[in-house]
């Protein structure tokens, strides 16, 4: 007999839950992909993922995943040769840092471990003792998914201005597009780089940069710009198929616009606040269930709203998340990344992910599972870690 057998939930940070609305959209034959009604789709497709950023500047669909956006991002504004910071808290800020270089650009790296955030102050240093101004872009994760760590965007903008350096700012928003909140313009983000499998609640398979004019002054002061990562002709496409580099992935884009319309009705401030108080209800039963367990983030002001990296201890990470996948049909996050001399494989962590089609019955449903896991697995823990989530969701359904 197993408890498993049902509607399974999927608590990775990624793929996330899509809505049933999304999947039915894509249930449908092949369109004329010559008729006007991609068009039409398209470009309300590009002023909803504007809306999203919360940009006025210019957006670029790339059949590609969130490592194609790292290059397509790169490509335009970067040649063999130059420089950019690239301040890491995490795996992705590597893969970010390692895609630059495998396209031969110079990259000065900031470690900042696994359990701190982004520190302009060390960005501020980096940037002054750049005195021929040789860097030419900062790569900033926003929201790493392997630490669950998030980064202050905005005080990156600070640093630049203060300092009077002309360094493009890049951030990578895969992790926390539509979950966390982004606001591309009023932050001062040059470049911004997103996907459509997380908080976009849509198969894998699209990438996205949005980039002002600064942006788009340094790609044309390139020498060449590989013809398909190029994003100027798919913010002004003179064919259709421009828009894409080829053939229009159509069914990824029927699912994308039912997507954006459910985030565009909801309203992003509302979907930034449902993220954080789910969030927060997470951290709740963590924090009560007490230890061995832990979150990797101490401050919360420094914790995603879209993942949640927890210690618990090897091998009772891979233990929970199995008993929770076989008995109770949830699947949670493995620890990537987090893998020490002690525990090589990242055994004793696990991650939450509650991002994008996410309600408080399915991080409460999730979290009961998780605490019957460590009952019986006989894992140390207070009983009580689900009551104590659903006194904050009861607090904040009352604001």
């Amino acid at each position: 007999m197993s408890l498993a057998n049902g509607r399974l939930h999927m608590a990775l940070p990624g793929p996330s839950v899509m809505p049933d609305a999304v999947l039915q959209a894509m249930m449908r034959p092949a369109p004329d992909i010559y008729s006007d009604e991609l068009r039409v789709l398209t470009e309300g497709l590009v002023r909803n993922l504007k809306y999203v950023a919360q940009t006025q500047h210019q957006v670029a669909i790339y059949i590609a995943n969130g490592h194609g956006v790292w290059e397509a991002s790169l490509s335009n504004v970067v040649q063999p040769g130059d420089k950019v910071l690239a301040p890491v808290m995490g795996v992705f800020g590597f893969g970010w840092a390692d895609m630059a270089q495998k396209l031969g650009v110079e990259v000065e790296l900031i470690d900042h471990g696994r359990q701190t955030p982004i520190d302009p102050e060390q960005v501020r240093a980096a940037l002054l003792a750049d005195k021929g101004q040789k860097i030419k872009a900062v790569l900033a994760v926003h929201t790493d998914t392997s630490t669950s760590l998030r980064s202050d965007i905005k005080a990156l903008r600070q640093v630049l201005d203060e300092v009077g350096h002309p360094a493009l700012l890049m951030a990578d928003c895969v992790a926390s597009l539509g979950c966390d909140e982004m606001r591309m313009d009023d932050w001062g983000v040059d470049v911004l780089i997103s996907a459509s499998q997380k908080g976009l609640m849509v198969p894998p398979g699209l990438g996205f940069v949005w980039f002002n004019d600064r942006a788009m002054v340094a790609r044309q002061a390139l020498a060449r710009v590989s013809g398909y990562w190029d994003w100027q002709p798919r913010v002004e496409p003179e064919i259709f198929y421009q828009y894409f580099g080829g053939t229009a992935p159509t069914h990824h884009l029927y699912a994308l616009e039912v997507a954006l319309g459910m985030i565009k009705a909801e309203g992003i401030e509302a979907v930034w606040a449902r993220h954080k108080a789910l969030a927060q209800s997470i951290w709740a039963a963590v924090e009560h269930w007490g230890s061995p367990m832990a979150l990797n983030v101490a401050d919360p002001a420094q914790r995603s709203y879209a993942v949640t990296t927890v210690k618990i201890g090897a091998p009772d990470g891979d233990r929970l998340r199995e008993w929770c996948s076989t008995n109770a049909g949830v699947t949670l996050g493995i620890g990537l990344g987090m893998g020490t001399e002690a525990d090589p494989t990242g055994a004793g962590v696990f991650r939450f992910g509650h991002m994008g089609h996410l309600n408080a019955t399915m991080v409460l449903g999730m979290l009961g599972s998780v605490e019957a896991g460590l009952d019986a697995l006989g894992i140390a823990h207070n009983p009580g870690g689900v009551a104590a989530a659903a006194q904050v969701i009861s607090a904040a359904s009352s604001v």
